[in-house]
Protein backbone atom coordinates (compact mmCIF):
# COMPACT_ATOMS: atom_id res chain seq x y z
CA UNK A 1 0.00 0.00 0.00
CA UNK A 2 1.04 3.47 -0.40
CA UNK A 3 1.45 6.20 2.14
CA UNK A 4 -1.89 7.52 1.63
CA UNK A 5 -3.41 4.75 1.36
CA UNK A 6 -1.95 3.68 5.10
CA UNK A 7 -2.65 6.51 6.60
CA UNK A 8 -6.32 6.77 5.80
CA UNK A 9 -6.51 3.05 6.97
CA UNK A 10 -4.77 3.81 10.29
CA UNK A 11 -6.42 7.24 10.48
CA UNK A 12 -2.86 9.06 11.31
CA UNK A 13 -1.11 11.19 8.69
CA UNK A 14 1.44 10.86 6.68
CA UNK A 15 3.79 12.54 8.26
CA UNK A 16 3.53 10.85 11.27
CA UNK A 17 3.92 7.79 9.64
CA UNK A 18 7.22 9.34 8.17
CA UNK A 19 7.91 10.45 11.51
CA UNK A 20 7.87 6.68 12.52
CA UNK A 21 10.21 5.64 9.70
CA UNK A 22 12.75 8.36 10.95
CA UNK A 23 12.94 7.13 14.49
CA UNK A 24 12.98 3.60 13.97
CA UNK A 25 9.37 2.91 15.15
CA UNK A 26 9.31 1.42 11.56
CA UNK A 27 12.13 -0.51 9.64
CA UNK A 28 12.98 1.45 6.48
CA UNK A 29 9.77 1.06 4.35
CA UNK A 30 10.45 -0.24 0.76
CA UNK A 31 10.35 1.68 -2.44
CA UNK A 32 8.59 0.93 -5.75
CA UNK A 33 11.22 1.90 -8.75
CA UNK A 34 9.14 5.11 -8.83
CA UNK A 35 11.01 5.76 -5.13
CA UNK A 36 7.35 5.66 -3.61
CA UNK A 37 6.92 3.92 -0.18
CA UNK A 38 5.05 0.72 -0.11
CA UNK A 39 4.25 -0.66 2.78
CA UNK A 40 3.77 -4.65 3.19
CA UNK A 41 1.43 -6.13 5.38
CA UNK A 42 4.36 -7.05 7.97
CA UNK A 43 4.80 -3.02 7.91
CA UNK A 44 0.93 -2.47 8.35
CA UNK A 45 0.84 -4.82 11.30
CA UNK A 46 3.90 -3.22 13.00
CA UNK A 47 1.94 0.20 12.41
CA UNK A 48 -1.11 -1.53 13.74
CA UNK A 49 0.81 -2.16 16.80
CA UNK A 50 1.84 1.20 17.25
CA UNK A 51 -1.14 3.23 17.02
CA UNK A 52 -2.47 0.90 19.26
CA UNK A 53 0.20 1.30 22.23
CA UNK A 54 0.19 4.78 21.36
CA UNK A 55 -3.66 4.66 22.16
CA UNK A 56 -2.60 3.16 25.44
CA UNK A 57 -0.34 6.35 26.37
CA UNK A 58 2.84 4.20 25.68
CA UNK A 59 5.77 6.51 25.32
CA UNK A 60 7.60 6.95 22.22
CA UNK A 61 10.12 6.14 23.88
CA UNK A 62 9.33 2.86 25.25
CA UNK A 63 8.08 1.81 22.19
CA UNK A 64 11.75 2.77 20.50
CA UNK A 65 13.41 0.50 22.93
CA UNK A 66 10.39 -2.13 22.60
CA UNK A 67 10.78 -2.05 18.86
CA UNK A 68 14.62 -2.08 18.78
CA UNK A 69 14.47 -5.67 21.02
CA UNK A 70 11.92 -6.86 18.62
CA UNK A 71 14.28 -6.63 15.48
CA UNK A 72 16.95 -8.16 17.49
CA UNK A 73 14.84 -11.72 17.71
CA UNK A 74 14.10 -14.09 20.28
CA UNK A 75 16.59 -14.05 22.71
CA UNK A 76 14.68 -10.35 23.36
CA UNK A 77 11.51 -11.66 24.73
CA UNK A 78 11.98 -11.38 28.70
CA UNK A 79 13.12 -7.82 28.11
CA UNK A 80 10.07 -6.35 25.89
CA UNK A 81 7.98 -8.69 28.35
CA UNK A 82 9.33 -6.44 31.33
CA UNK A 83 8.70 -3.06 28.86
CA UNK A 84 5.19 -4.07 28.47
CA UNK A 85 4.26 -4.91 31.90
CA UNK A 86 6.24 -1.22 33.24
CA UNK A 87 4.32 0.24 30.52
CA UNK A 88 0.99 -1.51 31.32
CA UNK A 89 1.63 -0.46 35.39
CA UNK A 90 1.84 2.87 33.86
CA UNK A 91 -1.35 2.77 32.36
CA UNK A 92 -3.11 1.16 35.34
CA UNK A 93 -2.31 3.90 37.72
CA UNK A 94 -3.55 6.47 35.00
CA UNK A 95 -6.82 4.92 34.91
CA UNK A 96 -7.10 4.53 38.73
CA UNK A 97 -6.60 8.46 38.76
CA UNK A 98 -8.70 8.65 36.41
CA UNK A 99 -11.87 6.54 38.16
CA UNK A 100 -11.16 8.94 41.25
CA UNK A 101 -11.95 11.88 38.72
CA UNK A 102 -14.85 10.61 37.54
CA UNK A 103 -16.00 9.38 40.90
CA UNK A 104 -15.69 13.03 42.21
CA UNK A 105 -17.58 14.21 39.29
CA UNK A 106 -20.30 11.72 39.95
CA UNK A 107 -20.54 12.44 43.80
CA UNK A 108 -20.56 16.48 42.44
CA UNK A 109 -23.14 15.68 40.26
CA UNK A 110 -25.72 13.58 42.31
CA UNK A 111 -25.02 15.79 45.15
CA UNK A 112 -26.25 18.98 42.96
CA UNK A 113 -29.59 16.77 41.67
CA UNK A 114 -30.29 16.50 45.17
CA UNK A 115 -30.23 19.85 45.97
CA UNK A 116 -32.20 20.95 43.03
CA UNK A 117 -34.91 18.42 44.33
CA UNK A 118 -34.69 20.02 48.00
CA UNK A 119 -35.29 23.40 46.13
CA UNK A 120 -38.35 21.97 44.42
CA UNK A 121 -39.97 20.71 47.14
CA UNK A 122 -39.83 23.85 49.21
CA UNK A 123 -40.86 25.83 46.74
Amino acid sequence: MRIAEVAETYQITPDTLRYYERIGLLPRIRRNASGVRDYSEADCGRIEFIKCMRGANVSIEALQAYMRLLDQGEDTVAERKAILEEQRDLAEARIAEMQAGLDRLNYKIENYGKMLEDEKRFK
